[in-house]
């Protein structure tokens, strides 16, 4: 099969490698469209440390299935799926108590930590374990379909605090999962989302995505402006979808006493928190981690229109195109969100 290989930093090439063997309790897909993740990019590079190569990267994707394992019920060739990112384990305590985000032994699809290695689907085929997979409406496209996964990593973190409709909601960081957090908010009847960025062309965007104001961090006081928004207590509610200690401190600083701060991002390994704020302002600091089994709530919202990701596809392209598109994510084209590959 064609596969696009991360060989070392920074160098990626479309060669052949085997087709996977499937396990009894797994399946191969056909991946038809595996969208290129923020965390892929910052793999590329290693600053991460979770893309050492050599590897195949890719873990937003939807498919056919090619073939079955011996041991799986209730899928056949042809069926139209997507799939967890996470691969747990099913049997450790967390997964026991539905907490498959946090099992024990969970490795994910594109990633290799020095731990595990584990190849995903920027490529022709990829085996995935069958108690991950999920059907997928024939109404839903294929390339709609691989942008489940970064869907369901806005609908867990609105699980974790849901706002109530008259709540002040801050979001910090308008990408594409802040894009996403506002319209997971607004379907469940937030009517007061101000979103923050530094790039005017991204605020504008939150607008269309359900944001009522918008703040431009560049140069302003947010903490002061959400204040002055908000009759001068604060946001009630903010989700931080950045990562860095700035923005952190932000999403903390700008709530008011007793607000909830859920916390996406994760690119930086540690960040600055003001700790006497949170202590005496009684702020309570929520991590938020992958999703935990809401793709069928994910399937529900794409295939009714309450989450619209087209705005998001920037470009869909040949596998043999995803060296030059990585190259061009990397230098930071602004022109491009969301590109799928379609192996």
């Amino acid at each position: 099969m064609k596969a696009l290989l991360l060989s070392e930093y920074k160098k990626l090439s479309v060669v052949d490698m085997p087709t996977p063997d499937i396990a009894d309790d797994e399946v191969l897909v056909r991946v038809r469209a595996c969208g290129i993740c923020g965390s892929d990019i910052h793999g590329y590079d290693g600053s991460t440390g979770r893309r050492i190569p050599p590897l195949v990267m890719g873990h937003e994707a939807a498919g056919t299935i090619e073939r079955t394992g011996r041991g799986v019920d209730g899928f056949t060739p042809g069926d139209r799926v997507t799939f967890d990112s996470t691969v747990s384990c099913g049997k450790c305590e967390f997964c026991r108590r539905g907490q498959i985000n946090l099992c024990d032994n969970r490795t994910v699809l594109g990633v290799s930590c020095g731990d595990y290695r584990r190849h995903g689907a920027f490529a022709e085929y990829v085996s995935v374990p069958a108690r991950i997979l999920y059907k997928l409406p024939d109404s839903l496209p294929f390339e709609r379909a691989a942008l489940i996964e970064a869907v369901s990593i806005a609908v867990h973190a609105v699980s974790r605090h849901v706002p109530a409709p008259d709540d002040a909601v801050l979001v910090v960081g308008s990408g594409m999962i802040g894009a996403l957090v506002m319209q997971v908010l607004k379907d469940k009847g937030c009517r007061n989302i101000i979103a923050v960025d530094v790039d005017d062309d991204k605020l504008a965007f939150a607008k269309r995505m359900g944001a009522a104001r918008v703040l431009n961090a560049k140069g302003l006081d947010v903490p002061a402006a959400t204040r002055e928004l908000t009759g001068g207590k604060g946001a009630d509610v903010s989700f931080e979808v950045v990562g860095h200690t700035d923005t952190v401190m932000t999403a903390i600083r700008s709530l008011r006493k007793g607000g909830t701060a859920v916390l996406i991002g994760n690119l930086s390994p540690k960040v600055e928190l003001p700790l006497q704020e949170v202590v005496s302002r009684e702020i309570s600091v929520l991590g938020s981690c992958a999703s935990n089994g809401e793709i069928p709530q994910c399937i529900d919202l794409l295939a009714r229109g309450a989450v619209d990701v087209d705005p998001l596809i920037s470009l869909k392209a040949r596998l043999d195109d995803a060296p030059g598109l990585f190259e061009r994510l990397y230098a930071g084209d602004k022109s491009l969100m969301k590109v799928i590959i379609q192996p």
